[in-house]
C-alpha cells in the first residue's frame, strides 16, 4: 500500500474504520476517510485518531469524484446492498479496486490455519467456545472478525503455527466471495445454523442464505465443513444454559480436532467457558440479559433454555430488519408476559393471536411494567429478536441500559 491512495468509507459510530486508516497509514498510504455521519456525531471515535500529514477527512458526504480518483477503495460491510451503491459503483466503474479489511487481512493470512465460523445466530458463542479450547491445549491462536478490533495491527505477529479463528457475518463473506474473482473460504468452515436475517442488507432471504454458504463454498480438498447438528450429543454439561448452545459446543469441538486440537483438553476448555455478555447472561436472581439476540428464532431458543417458559416476562422488539416477526409473536402463548419495543413493538403486538402483548415503547417503560406483573419465581428476560439501531448505537448498549434498569 506503500505510496497508494486508498479512500476508507466509512469511520463509523463504532470506529470500523480506525484500524484499517491506521494500518494503511503506517503502510505508507495516502488516505481519505469519508462518512455520512458529521464530524460532531463522530466525535467520541475522532478523539482516537491523531492528525496525520497523509490523512485526509471528509464528513457528512461522500463524492463521487473521492471514490473515482483513487487506487484503492476500502468499503465497510455496514454498506447495505453494496453493488447498487453509487459511490462504490463510481468506483467499479472507473477501475478502482474495492475491497474491505477482512479481504486484506485473509490475503496474509495462511488459509490452512483458519477456522471460520458463520451463522444467524451462535456464532460469536461458538467462535469464543473454539478459542477457549485452544487456549486450553496451549496452542498459539488469535481470536478476529466480526469480534473484536482489526486483525491488520497484528498481522505481521501471527506465525506459521498461529490459528486464527474469524467469525464472518453474512457481509463479510459477500466480499470474500461474490464481490471478488477469486473467492475465498477458511480450512474449517462452519455453520451454525440460517434463519432470516439483515433482509435490508441483502435484499432477499436466498441472497442472504448464498453468502452464508460461502464459508464452504471456495474450499479445497482436505479442508472441512461442519455444520451445526441438533442431533449431537457430544456435551450433556456445559457452564451455560440453553440446548442451542450444546450445539454450538458441538461444533466448536468439531473445528479444533479438526486442526489437531487434543481433544479432553479442547473438551475441558469448552466445558469451562461460561459465554459472553449480552449472551442469555444472568444478570440477577431471576433476570437474564440475551441482548445479542437478533433473530426471531434467536428469541425462541432463548424461550427454550429454560424449564418453565411460563414462568418468564419477555421484552422483545427492536430495529425494522424486514423479517418475518411472527415466531416472536408466538412467543406471547407460551410466556407469562411479553413487552414489545421499538419499531417493531406495534407489528409484533398486532400479530399475536394467542396470549396476551403489551406495546410498551421503550426498553424502560418495558422493564417497569415487567417488573409489576412478576410473581415470586418469575423470570424477567430480555431476548429481541431484533437488532438494536433504532433506539440504541448497538446491542451493548441495550443490555447495559436493560442492567442498568434492573439493577434498581
Amino acid at each position: 500500500m506503500s505510496g497508494k491512495k486508498v479512500l476508507v468509507m466509512g469511520l463509523g459510530r463504532f470506529g470500523g474504520g480506525l484500524g484499517v486508516t491506521r494500518w494503511l497509514l503506517a503502510q505508507g498510504a495516502d488516505v481519505v476517510l469519508t462518512d455520512l455521519l458529521t464530524e460532531k456525531e463522530l466525535s467520541s471515535q475522532l478523539q482516537q485518531f491523531e492528525t496525520h500529514e497523509r490523512l485526509r477527512l471528509v464528513f457528512g458526504e461522500h463524492r463521487k469524484e473521492d471514490f473515482e480518483n483513487v487506487d484503492v477503495v476500502i468499503a465497510n460491510p455496514a454498506v447495505k446492498m453494496p453493488w447498487d451503491n453509487q459511490y462504490l459503483q463510481a468506483a467499479w466503474n472507473a477501475g478502482v479496486r474495492v475491497t474491505t479489511e477482512i479481504q486484506l487481512v485473509v490475503e496474509q493470512l495462511n488459509r490452512n490455519n483458519v477456522i471460520g465460523v458463520t451463522g444467524s445466530a451462535g456464532k460469536s458463542t461458538t467462535v469464543s467456545m473454539i478459542y477457549a479450547a485452544l487456549q486450553s491445549c496451549d496452542m498459539p491462536t488469535v481470536l478476529g472478525g466480526n469480534i473484536g478490533g482489526s486483525l491488520l495491527q497484528v498481522v505481521d505477529e501471527i506465525d506459521k503455527d498461529t490459528i486464527v479463528v474469524l467469525e464472518l457475518s453474512s457481509a463479510m463473506l459477500w466480499w470474500l466471495g461474490d464481490a471478488i474473482e477469486e473467492g475465498w473460504s477458511p480450512h474449517v468452515g462452519v455453520l451454525t445454523n440460517v434463519s432470516p436475517n439483515h433482509l435490508d442488507w441483502h435484499g432477499t432471504i436466498e441472497a442472504y442464505a448464498a453468502c452464508k454458504e460461502n464459508i464452504f463454498k471456495f474450499q479445497e480438498k482436505g479442508d472441512f465443513e461442519i455444520r451445526s447438528d441438533q442431533n449431537n450429543t457430544a456435551f450433556s454439561n456445559i457452564s451455560m444454559i440453553g440446548a442451542h448452545n450444546k450445539w454450538n459446543a458441538a461444533a466448536a469441538l468439531q473445528a479444533v480436532l479438526a486442526i489437531g486440537a487434543d481433544e479432553q483438553l479442547s473438551r475441558d476448555g469448552i466445558v469451562n467457558f461460561c459465554g459472553l455478555p449480552h449472551r442469555l447472561e444472568r444478570v440477577g436472581e431471576f433476570t437474564y440479559n440475551d441482548s445479542k439476540s437478533t433473530t426471531p428464532e434467536a428469541t425462541a431458543l432463548a424461550v427454550d433454555s429454560f424449564e418453565d417458559p411460563s414462568k418468564i416476562h419477555l421484552i422483545v422488539g427492536g430495529y425494522d430488519k424486514q423479517v418475518d416477526l411472527s415466531l416472536i409473536s408466538q412467543q406471547a402463548g407460551r410466556v407469562a408476559g411479553l413487552y414489545a419495543i421499538g419499531e417493531t413493538a406495534s407489528a409484533i403486538v398486532c400479530s399475536v393471536t394467542n396470549g396476551t402483548a403489551d406495546n410498551c415503547g421503550t426498553l424502560k417503560s418495558a422493564v417497569e411494567t415487567a417488573t409489576k406483573n412478576m410473581s415470586e419465581g418469575d423470570i424477567l428476560l430480555l431476548s429481541p429478536g431484533c437488532a438494536s439501531l433504532d433506539q440504541f448505537d448497538n446491542y451493548e448498549q441495550r443490555g447495559i441500559a436493560f442492567c442498568t434498569l434492573t439493577a434498581v
